[in-house]
């Protein structure tokens, strides 16, 4: 039952609506797992918006690094959303980007060990402008390199834009 699911695209793209839709064709009780910190009221207030969303079909759960030690096994797991789980290491570990790199990888591998189907769902953030400062320029480099290794160790990889999702790899 392993199995690795990447999605990825813009802001407002449709990668969570997508990913939901998808993971309720794998199962009738899938897992939501939020990585996102709270950093202030108006966070916390898309938060709830999110939690509404969602049915009773699904399973909530929280983690902000360590997702490989969620309960998961057997389960269908959307995993929402690696930027802001990166967010999590590169703020944790002082913008040290290989420590980063390092952790993400180690967690990503864990994951794919595991006999579980998960969804991931990312941003593609270096398609727009380049960011002003060097801490958001090293973000920048270290989401794209976590998002390639994500996507050469998935089975699936879809990019999503305007709702539309566009099959990159189906193995």
């Amino acid at each position: 039952m392993s199995k690795l699911i990447f999605i990825t695209g813009g802001a407002r793209s449709g990668k969570s609506r997508y990913a939901q839709e998808l993971a309720l064709q794998y199962s009738d009780h899938p897992v939501y797992v939020a990585t996102a910190r709270i950093w202030d009221e108006e966070f916390r207030q898309r938060i709830d918006r999110h939690r509404q969303e969602r049915d009773e079909r699904w399973t909530s759960m929280e983690e902000e690094k360590q997702l490989s030690r969620l309960p998961l096994d057997g389960r269908v797991a959307v995993i929402d959303c690696v930027t802001l789980w990166i967010t999590n290491f590169f703020s944790d570990l002082h913008t040290d980007i290989d420590a980063c790199l390092a952790a993400c990888r180690q967690e990503i591998d864990a994951l794919a060990m595991q006999d579980a189907i998960f969804i991931l769902i990312s941003n593609e953030i270096g398609m727009g402008l380049h960011a002003d400062t060097p801490a958001g320029r090293q973000f920048t480099d270290l989401q794209g390199w976590v998002n390639q290794y994500i996507a050469a160790k998935a089975d699936q990889a879809i990019f999503m834009v305007s709702g539309i999702p566009l099959m990159l790899k189906n193995k």
